[in-house]
């Protein structure tokens, strides 16, 4: 698949931009802040419905504007060698639903249109996924199974949910057994609530990462030429809670009445704390190298070798795997590097570059021609000032 026509009215700093695009790389060439990490960021946002930069929808919108439209006209394989496009329109209004079209039809809610784009998209900010906190991690794991199986999103909306009333639950009868009185009924009614759409995400997480950890590896021994062994395991919160070791082929069923156990387990020091101490918001991605945890003993080098080879294993799985009815032949996501080529060291831009290079499109930004490596010249777009012009 790819993109082949971008346009965004009012989206960061561009009132207007329409911009034609070509399976095959692009590089997108400017300064810094003028707008190059705006266009690719739109186009993860029309994938996602999410940023790699904020964590909230109402940065995307201009300063002064009430409302910006990403539209993205995607052309993928449903049947081999019969490539159809599709155009996708998402309105993001802050403080308010976000609405979608496809091919100009009737609005529809913004995650209806997950699945229709894929992107893997690296970043500086990647970094993170090994040096920064777990809920970093968990957003990777979270974007890839929303990406993989886009009815994913609904679960992991509900969970949110459930996790905000049972949250502010525990604090109000926190407060009111310290008084003296509580009735915890309601309780154990969002207990149950939590367990049910908890277990799901838990086993679909451990599912993914035991699917990854193979592809991990192999990128990681790709882009580091072998420094040490590269494991990605699945760490959940129960377990600690129960002091078991729960699997990647645990049922729903059980992993739903381990987390009410671990829950009843903890009602005390949850009403205390006035938080939620077990589920799949406290879990975590374990990254070790060498037999050492990833995060505070990997160079910094090391640490941009383990952030390539998520974002690579991401590209493979989302390749090879996903609902077979919903994308057919043509699953490879399209290829988004943000700036990331200036970060690297010579070798590790080479070898990026070699692993990248045949992917049907990769889009690329960067500050000056040359920071864009041989084996990826292609289409160039010059971004400057707001303009945005094809120069190859």
């Amino acid at each position: 698949m790819y993109v082949a026509h971008l346009n965004l009215t009012d989206f960061r700093s561009y009132a207007q931009v329409d911009l034609a695009l070509d399976p095959g790389i692009t590089a997108l060439v400017g300064p810094n802040g003028q707008g190059k990490t705006n266009l690719v960021e739109a186009i993860g946002y029309a994938a996602t419905l999410g940023s790699h930069r904020v964590p909230t929808d109402a940065a995307m919108v201009r300063a002064g504007a009430g409302r910006a439209v990403v539209r993205a006209r995607v052309v993928r394989e449903l049947e081999a060698g019969n490539p159809r496009a599709t155009l996708v329109e998402i309105e993001v209004t802050p403080g308010k639903a976000n609405r979608a079209r496809v091919n100009g039809g009737n609005p529809v809610r913004a995650r209806d249109v997950l699945g229709i784009l894929r992107t893997v998209l690296f970043a500086p900010e990647d970094l993170a996924l090994v040096k920064g906190d777990p809920d970093g991690r968990r957003r990777f794991l979270d974007d890839l199974l929303v990406q993989l199986t886009p009815r994913i999103a609904s679960v992991i909306q509900d969970y949110d949910r459930v996790l905000r009333q049972r949250s502010a639950l525990l604090k109000s009868a926190g407060a009111a057994r310290r008084g003296g009185g509580s009735d915890l009924r309601t309780l154990d009614v969002w207990d149950a609530k939590l367990a049910q759409v908890g277990a799901r995400l838990v086993v679909e997480r451990r599912a993914l990462v035991e699917t990854i950890a193979p592809h991990v590896a192999r990128a990681y021994e790709q882009v580091s030429s072998g420094q040490g062994a590269a494991v990605v395991t699945y760490r959940a919160s129960l377990d600690a809670a129960l002091e078991t070791e729960g699997g990647p082929r645990d049922s729903v069923e059980l992993v739903e009445a381990q987390l009410l156990e671990a829950m009843g387990r903890l009602r005390g020091k949850e009403l205390d704390r006035g938080v939620c101490l077990v589920g799949p918001h406290r879990d975590d991605l374990v990254l070790t190298l060498g037999g050492l945890p990833a995060k505070g003993y990997a160079s910094h080098g090391e640490s941009w070798s383990y952030a390539l080879a998520l974002r690579l294993a991401s590209y493979t799985v989302l390749t090879d795997g996903g609902d077979a009815a919903d994308w057919g032949p043509d699953g490879e996501p399209v290829l988004i590097l943000d700036d990331v080529f200036a970060e690297l060291d010579v070798r590790r831009r080479e070898k990026l570059a070699e692993l990248v290079a045949p992917a049907r499109q990769v889009l690329i930004t960067a500050a000056v021609p040359d920071d864009v490596p041989e084996p990826l010249s292609g289409a160039r777009v010059d971004v400057m000032g707001g303009e945005v012009a094809r120069v190859l």
